[in-house]
């Protein structure tokens, strides 16, 4: 099914500069549309309740509400709604939460207004979106997690070079590191990497390292 456009949106978040900030980046993008902003969980669903969007952007620390109660009753009422985490870089395990309680993916709140763009497009998809500066560790922590984004999905072969791929990015290698290893060119690699983000619907390497961990594909230290 084809998307449809301008994708409605609603940006909650108690500090005001942040969220002018996020509407002027996103004034001349024709497919985005803000629809509302809450300063707090409270005013957001009450907002959602009145006119729902199809895509929730949310702080995760908020007075009155935080994200996490927020979008358990969002999930629960409104399980359409693609909601997306938006986070500080040191609020690894509230992610985890987030993700638990519903949300569909989550972005750093320095994020680029590309990744920003393409987080909404693919939440709204249903699909599920990892911020493309996940650590190792909180890439971890999510597939240890309650949170599986790939319970309802067929089941993907891999070639043995996919899967030594899959398992050197989980390793946090680069991609020259890589290809150095398998002696191949780094762009030969980059088209395995394209092929394995297609196979599991992943936008970067956070969700090969998910998907591995989540499917034993790659093996971890308890």
């Amino acid at each position: 099914m084809s998307a449809v456009y301008p994708i409605r949106i609603v940006l909650a978040d108690d500090h005001e500069l942040l969220r002018e900030g996020f509407k002027v980046l996103l004034k001349k993008q024709s497919e985005i549309q803000v629809i509302g902003e809450a300063s707090n969980g409270l005013e957001l669903c009450a907002l959602i309740e009145k006119d729902p969007p199809d895509v929730v952007i949310t702080d995760i620390k908020m007075p009155k509400m935080d994200g996490i109660e927020a979008t358990k009753l969002i999930s629960k009422n409104f399980p359409h709604i693609g909601v997306i985490a938006f986070s500080m870089f040191n609020e690894e395990s509230l992610v985890v939460d987030m993700l638990e309680a519903g949300a569909k993916g989550y972005l750093l709140k320095n994020a680029h207004k590309d990744e920003i763009l393409d987080a909404i497009k693919m939440v709204n998809e249903d699909r599920t979106y990892y911020c493309s500066a996940t650590s190792a560790k909180l890439a971890s922590m999510i597939a240890k997690s309650s949170f599986d984004p790939y319970s309802r999905a067929k089941p993907v072969v891999f070639t043995e070079k996919e899967i030594a791929v899959i398992c050197m990015v989980c390793e946090e290698k680069t991609n020259k590191e890589i290809a150095d290893k398998m002696n191949l060119s780094i762009r030969t690699i980059e088209g395995y990497r394209d092929r394995i983000q297609e196979k599991i619907k992943a936008k970067n390497g956070a969700g090969i390292v998910v998907y591995a961990i989540r499917h034993r594909i790659y093996k971890i230290d308890e």
